[in-house]
């Protein structure tokens, strides 16, 4: 009896699910329409048409971490641009003097700060005691943590040296960290974000800190950890009404990535600043150039094994001129 009733159960199901068929080529359509075509509207309509958020609105200051070249100079300026005051965190006085100077030039109305610090070696007790001191007056809306540092050219993470390995760890981890924790302030005996109950803190991550990127696995390793505490920090300060969001740019014609020329996908720091900027306060993570967004939309829809040997092969490729770089250069100072 129990075997009739199952197939007599199953005949059931059958018919109920030739009642509802679907055919094959709607069946598909739909998948591409949501799986590629809704993708890429949305992101038209991120990056072309959704106006950026009113910056000012959660507070006075904005304080951008390696602020003197590259995409934080840019965000610096943007900043300015947009109403806030800034207050500029860079290594070297002599640069951040003539930063400010500039700046003050350009856009008289506005007040602007700066602290000389090398996140290099780790951001110890002393240095975070400084910074706390130069901004803990200042009513702090935005924090960019834009400093950090890469390979001078992909290579095994076995052939850093041990400085170069513990300094991925501390520009890229650390300052951001102990810089998000110093604006955050408390609830009762510090004054920050927390006790406002308003700000915004934007992390500079990288598209290896999103895709497995073999011979750059320190670097990778490093950014991985800023998308990482970006969105669970994001969470976690909500119901504060604070914004965390982690960015992820591809190449920036930057002295970082070792590119001089601007192109459609590699954009020019203020090209890509505006876009940042106009990213506030929307995603928690997100790329903001369009072009960037698309690669690594791109990316994502290979196969896990397609994009690692894309990637790879390109790495070596740039280690083998390094090296050939390397090289040279050593033939050079043995002839002098």
């Amino acid at each position: 009896f129990l075997p009739r009733a199952i197939r007599a159960e199953r005949q059931i199901l059958l018919r109920a699910m030739d009642s509802v068929a679907v055919p094959l080529p709607a069946l598909v359509a739909a998948v591409v329409g949501y799986k590629v075509l809704l993708p890429l509207l949305v992101g038209f309509y991120k990056c072309f048409l959704r106006p950026g958020k009113k910056l000012t609105k959660y507070g006075e200051w904005a304080v951008v971490t390696g602020s003197t070249d590259g995409i934080g100079k840019a965000l610096a300026r943007e900043f300015a641009k947009r109403g806030l005051d800034v207050f500029l965190v860079s290594r070297i006085e002599a640069k951040l003097v003539a930063q400010q100077e500039e700046l003050a030039g350009e856009f008289p109305n506005r007040k602007f700060g700066h602290i000389a610090v090398d996140f290099s070696g780790g951001f110890d007790a002393s240095k975070r005691a400084a910074v706390a001191a130069a901004i803990g007056s200042l009513d702090v809306g935005v924090l960019a943590n834009n400093v950090g540092m890469s390979y001078r050219f992909t290579k095994y993470y076995h052939e850093l040296s041990d400085a170069e390995a513990m300094d991925l760890v501390a520009l890229n981890v650390e300052s951001t960290a102990m810089m998000t924790k110093i604006v955050l302030g408390d609830e009762t005996t510090t004054p920050g974000m927390v006790s406002r109950r308003r700000g915004a803190i934007v992390n500079t991550s990288s598209a290896a800190g999103t895709q497995i990127s073999p011979l750059l696995a320190g670097y990778s390793g490093a950014k991985g950890g800023i998308v990482m505490f970006s969105k669970s920090l994001a969470a976690e300060l909500k119901p504060k009404r604070i914004d965390v969001q982690v960015q992820t740019p591809l190449f920036v014609a930057t002295k970082l990535a070792k590119i001089k020329r601007a192109s459609l996908t590699v954009p020019s720091p203020s090209t890509y600043a505006k876009c940042a900027a106009n990213a506030i306060g929307y995603d928690v993570a997100v790329s903001p150039y369009w072009a960037h967004a698309l690669q690594l939309w791109l990316m994502d829809c290979l196969p896990t094994s397609v994009a690692v040997s894309i990637v790879a092969n390109m790495h070596h490729a740039i280690r083998k001129k390094g090296l050939k770089k390397e090289a040279e250069k050593g033939g050079d100072k043995k002839a002098q």
